[in-house]
């Protein structure tokens, strides 16, 4: 007795009668327990410890405290007055101020605890045992974070507050379940696991490759290509009712591949009409699902009362990407008695599909992911495949979404989200949030692993097929690559047929185009041989084209063109089902506005008041064959001008007391293209005048030496000037002297 209260679970994450004393009243010592509180411990163990937990149920916990305390009179353990005393009390008062934390992978241990129940008869938490289970901690913590109320949780909740989430990670080759998420949000110790318990939602659109694609693909060998007439609502015998796309919208013939992709339910339906309820349930239960005895045509679109957990989600999903091979998910991989007896609980694989029915399903589930309904779910560089899933309520319930499905794969794990509320039935304001859940999922758990691929197998062929072609065909010579598809095949089932829809057919000669600057219109024309034909026309800016008519003229007026483009024009002759080869012309549209170059920056000036001169320099980078125009004014009146392909000039011989402008701007050599003009002063202001010449001065001394000539004196002559000696260690060349000592030096 004393083993087993000192192991049991109490409820609120407690094990053991000690824990349970802390984690209620916050007693360390059990001597220190009142009668209430030994009453309320003991009343735990016997009932499922969440349905008495006395944080979440004081009244349900009073009532069976009361029922121990009448029990301990009955047997003479204490007296009728204690026992009165003892009820004379409030739970809430009895309790620590503190709720514990949740268990920590409570949802996990769940999964075990059932496990070992169903497979042993054991119980965990009261038999004395060893049990390895093949969690994932990393996986499991980062589950139960994204169900957390965080705030660097990346999932928004916003919108639906009151949501729950069951979420399930499995191993996709064995089956082993490495994490769920499951106790929900808003949740209770021990309490409803919706990854696990009870028989499930039901499972929506995502139930189309168990109930009708898969079972078509492996009992009928139809291709990713097969066509289905998806012509208008589907009426369900009977009834009154109709089986309606989601988007109200009915496309003709399509393949499956894009039937799945778009997740319409016309087509689904009417491939599960085709398989046969018995032939789809089967292979349904071979995958680990469960129906009721009604099972109808609605079950291929999950929309029964049927239904489906996500750890039974997944392991279907898993045996999709196990190239058919199914593992009932398990989270025990062995269990150890105290009497050193072993029990393996590990799962055994069977073959549950053929290889290319699996391989044809992922590859169409893939396309979901790609460019379908599950892009959301995409983890970049992942080879996933996937589906959405949502159920409908009915106009009078007011319509929406009550269950949101992801569930998806790679060649290592497998991840099933279901979304919704806990028992009311009612619209999700945010379907998208299990596609975010199995993004951020499966982005954690795929880090730092090479994931591999999907690998076909020898029962698949790839076929190239001309598209709208029913039965399939092969794309003769003519067949324009705009109408070929590439369709999976079992083997041995591939067409041999070539189509003859296209045949040679002359392309258009001559093309040609304009654009009208005036008119604003680009004019194109052409000729063709042939006198019975029509053109189909496309054209668009920067390569991208647009069909825009088909003509029995031979040109076409394209208006309100964009500016500063590159049109391209497509022409295509047609004739009945016949398509010439393209032929394309292009013609480039002026931009209204001029192109401008940018300014100078960094313009600045050095005056050297010595040599009366300025440096001027500025920075560019724009590149080409850039020059630079210089003016050079004095009040208002440009005293000098020259171009330069430098990004300094000299300006010299400046005046006293003046200021002057220096305008500088940039232009394309050889062309009309400028840039906006800089400007910058130099100041000469309080320079004294020029000093005289020392050889005027000498000549005047020279003049005054000699006697005064009765006749007319020779002139005398002039002095040379002397040179100007350059600056003690300057060593550079003098920068060359323009009209005003331009400088050509770089900056």
């Amino acid at each position: 007795m004393e083993m087993y209260v000192n192991k049991i679970y109490y409820g609120a994450g407690a094990y053991g009668v000690a824990m349970a004393a802390e984690v209620y009243f916050g007693k360390t010592d059990l001597n220190e327990l009142t009668l209430a509180e030994a009453a309320i411990l003991a009343g735990l163990p016997p009932q499922r410890p969440a349905a008495y937990d006395p944080f979440v149920n004081p009244d349900l916990t009073k009532e069976r405290m009361s029922t121990v305390l009448n029990l301990m009179v009955q047997h003479n353990k204490i007296s009728q007055e204690e026992a009165e005393e003892a009820k004379n009390v409030t739970i809430k008062d009895l309790l620590t101020k503190k709720k514990p934390e949740f268990v920590k992978f409570e949802g996990f241990i769940q999964q075990v605890r059932n496990e070992v129940q169903e497979k042993t008869g054991a119980d965990i938490y009261k038999d004395s045992l060893d049990v390895y289970t093949t969690l994932d901690p990393e996986a499991q913590e980062h589950v139960e974070f994204l169900l957390s109320e965080r705030e660097d949780n990346p999932i928004d909740y916003s919108e639906d507050e009151q949501m729950q989430v069951g979420l399930s990670v499995l191993d996709t080759k064995s089956g082993a379940i490495r994490a769920i998420g499951g106790a929900g949000r808003n949740r209770e110790s021990d309490g409803w696991n919706y990854a696990i318990d009870g028989d499930g939602r039901q499972g929506g659109s995502a139930m189309k490759p168990i109930v009708a694609y898969g079972p078509a693909i492996e009992e009928l060998k139809w291709s990713t290509y097969h066509q289905i007439n998806d012509d208008k609502p589907f009426p369900i015998a009977g009834t009154d009712s109709s089986i309606r796309n989601w988007n109200r919208n009915y496309q003709g013939w399509m393949s499956i591949r894009y039937a799945l992709q778009q997740s319409l339910n016309v087509p689904a339906v009417k491939t599960l009409e085709e398989v046969g309820n018995s032939a789809a349930k089967e292979f349904a239960e071979g995958i680990g699902m469960d129906f009721e005895d009604d099972f109808t045509i609605t079950d291929a679109i999950g929309g029964t009362g049927s239904g489906v957990t996500p750890v039974e989600m997944a392991g279907a999903y898993a045996a999709f990407g196990n190239q058919g091979e199914y593992n009932e998910p398990f989270s025990v991989i062995r269990v150890d008695y105290g009497n050193r007896r072993s029990e393996d609980l590990q799962s055994t694989s069977k073959i549950a599909m053929s290889d290319y029915t699996a391989y044809m399903i992922t590859d169409m589930l893939k396309s979901v992911i790609r460019e379908g309904t599950g892009t959301r779910a995409n983890v970049s560089g992942l080879p996933l495949a996937g589906k959405t899933g949502t159920t409908n309520l009915s106009d009078e319930e007011g319509g929406g979404s009550p269950d949101s499905w992801f569930s998806g794969y790679t060649t290592d794990y497998t991840v099933a989200v279901w979304t919704g509320y806990d028992k009311e039935r009612k619209a999700l304001n945010n379907t998208k949030i299990a596609l975010d859940l199995f993004r951020e999922t499966m982005n954690f758990i795929s880090q730092g692993i090479d994931t591999a691929d999907f690998v076909k197998p020898d029962s698949v062929v790839e076929v190239q097929v001309e598209k709208g072609s029913n039965p399939a065909k092969r794309p003769s010579e003519y067949t324009p690559s705009s109408a070929i598809v590439t369709e999976l095949f079992v083997k041995g089932t591939e067409p041999d047929a070539v189509s003859e829809r296209f045949e040679e057919l002359e392309t258009v000669t001559d093309l040609t185009a304009s654009y009208d600057e005036e008119q604003e219109i680009i004019t194109a024309q052409w000729d063709h041989v042939d006198e019975e034909v029509q053109f189909k026309v496309s054209a668009g800016a920067n390569g991208s084209l647009n069909e825009l008519t088909t003509t029995e003229d031979r040109q076409v007026e394209i208006s309100e063109v964009e500016k500063g483009t590159t049109y391209t024009l497509e022409v295509i002759a047609i004739s009945d089902d016949m398509e010439s080869d393209p032929v394309t012309v292009t013609v480039e549209i002026p931009d209204d506005e001029p192109e401008q170059l940018p300014e100078v920056s960094q313009l600045q000036q050095t005056f050297d008041p010595v040599n009366r001169s300025a440096l001027i320099s500025w920075a560019y980078n724009e590149n080409g064959p850039i020059e630079f125009e210089i003016t050079v004014q004095d009040g208002g009146q440009t005293i000098d001008q020259f171009n330069t392909n430098k990004k300094s000039v000299n300006i010299t011989q400046l005046q006293p007391n003046k200021t002057y402008t220096i305008n500088v701007t940039p232009f394309m050599k050889n062309n009309d293209v400028r840039g906006p003009t800089s400007t910058i002063q130099v100041s000469t202001q309080g320079i004294e005048d020029e000093q005289e010449d020392p050889a005027e001065q000498e000549e005047e001394l020279e003049e005054l030496e000699e006697p005064e000539e009765p006749e007319e004196p020779e002139q005398p002559e002039q002095p040379e000037q002397p040179e100007q000696p350059a600056d003690e260690g300057d060593n550079q060349e003098q920068p060359e002297q323009g009209n005003q000592g331009q400088n050509d030096q770089d900056e």
